[in-house]
C-alpha cells in the first residue's frame, strides 16, 4: 500500500479527518480529535504508525518482522508497519480497521451519539 492509497483508505472511513498537528511531514488520520494512524510524508517507508491492541500488537511483531513496536509512541498499545514490506493481501487495511475500531470503541458514548457511525 502507497501513501496515496493509505490516504484514500483512511479518508473513507465515517468522520475521519486529515490533519498536520506536529509538522510539516507527520501525516495524522483521527477519528473524533483522535489519532489512528500516522506517517511521513517525507519518508513513508519508514513506516505507517497504528493503535493495536495489546496482546495482538505482540502477536504481530513476533510473527511479522515488517511490524515493530511503535516509533516515538506507546509501544504497548501501537505497531508501525513498514509499508513496503511484503505482508499478506488485505493484512495492512485489517490493521488500519483495527486501529480506528479501537479509537472509535473508546470514544465517550456521548460523542459516538452524535457522530452516528
Amino acid at each position: 500500500m502507497n501513501i496515496e492509497e493509505l490516504r484514500e483508505y483512511c479518508l473513507s472511513k465515517p468522520h475521519v479527518e486529515e490533519t498536520l498537528p506536529f509538522d510539516q511531514d507527520t501525516l495524522v488520520f483521527k477519528v473524533a480529535g483522535k489519532m489512528f494512524a500516522l506517517c511521513s510524508l517525507s519518508n513513508y517507508a519508514g513506516g505507517v504508525a497504528l493503535k493495536c491492541d495489546p496482546e495482538r500488537a505482540v502477536e504481530l511483531r513476533e510473527q511479522y518482522p515488517a511490524i515493530q513496536e511503535g516509533y516515538h509512541m506507546s509501544k504497548k498499545h501501537w505497531n508501525t508497519i513498514l509499508p513496503e514490506a511484503f505482508l499478506p493481501m488485505g493484512l495492512m487495511t485489517e490493521l488500519i480497521d483495527h486501529s480506528y475500531d479501537l479509537v472509535v470503541a473508546g470514544l465517550p458514548k456521548k460523542v459516538k451519539l452524535e457522530l452516528v457511525f
